[in-house]
């Protein structure tokens, strides 16, 4: 069986690249597109010798259109002819949103349903437990939840502990945006959530802080997160740790 030649779109960090490498099937990935900067740097880390193009798909437009024994060449050619068109990534804002130079406050509170669902998730056992994916040595004081986010959108966060078996999904906006991103770790597993969110009632917004500081909330460090993905523990990342933006690189495809 001839090995598949493989054009990887949407890279990212390699995910797929890596699933292919794992699955066993013989492949080669002959080019990636990705216009990540933070993605690419960690995709060439992992695969050095796979052509990679920071350019958005629009590049596939100059692909010639007839099969080639020399894939890399043509991507390298389509890179080169479209250098002067100054393509950029597509840009996308909600017009329908007020701009009245303060960002709207949104709040929601949690279903009963939705709140059954999520125990009937952390009680499957045969799902591990977060904790199970969780660094050790690690210093963790840079992914504190800073405390404008806590009191702004406390009550859009999603909070899990170690010992929870579900998370959220987690995308390229965790660690910049709050509400649909990524999950957040509950550290101070021995205080009682609900008692800090029923108190919060008719406090000031420095006693809310108080209160809500001592869930001791922090995001998911990249590994762990990369962890949770599948991504395996010689997945060379460590270059990145000091990167808050490398969050942009760990998405769902």
């Amino acid at each position: 069986m001839e090995p598949l030649r493989v054009l990887e779109l949407y890279s990212g960090i390699g995910g797929m690249h890596q699933a292919l490498r794992e699955s066993c099937i013989p492949a080669q990935v002959v080019a990636a597109i990705d216009v990540n900067t933070v993605a690419n740097e960690v995709y060439k880390y992992n695969f050095p010798h796979t052509q990679l193009l920071a350019k958005t798909i629009e590049v596939l437009m100059e692909f010639p259109k007839i099969e080639s024994e020399h894939p890399e060449k043509h991507a390298i050619d389509a890179e080169n002819q479209i250098e002067g068109k100054k393509i950029e990534p597509n840009i996308w804002s909600d017009s329908s949103r007020p701009c009245s130079g303060k960002a709207a406050i949104l709040f929601k509170l949690e279903t009963a349903e939705e709140i059954d669902r999520k125990h009937q998730q952390d009680s499957d056992l045969s799902v591990q437990m977060l904790k199970d994916f969780l660094e050790d040595n690690v210093d963790v004081n840079q992914y504190f939840l800073p405390p404008k986010s806590l009191l702004r959108y406390a009550l859009l966060l999603d909070i899990v502990k170690p010992t929870c078996r579900r998370s959220m999904c987690f995308t390229k906006g965790y660690g910049s945006y709050i509400e649909g991103t990524g999950s957040v770790l509950q550290t101070a597993e021995d205080v009682q959530i609900e008692y800090i969110y029923n108190s919060l009632t008719n406090l000031s917004q420095e006693e809310k802080l108080t209160k809500l500081l001592m869930l001791k909330l922090r995001y998911f460090t990249p590994r762990e997160i990369a962890n949770l993905l599948g991504f395996p523990p010689d997945f060379g990342m460590d270059t990145y740790r000091p990167q808050l933006s490398y969050f942009k690189g760990l998405k769902i495809p």
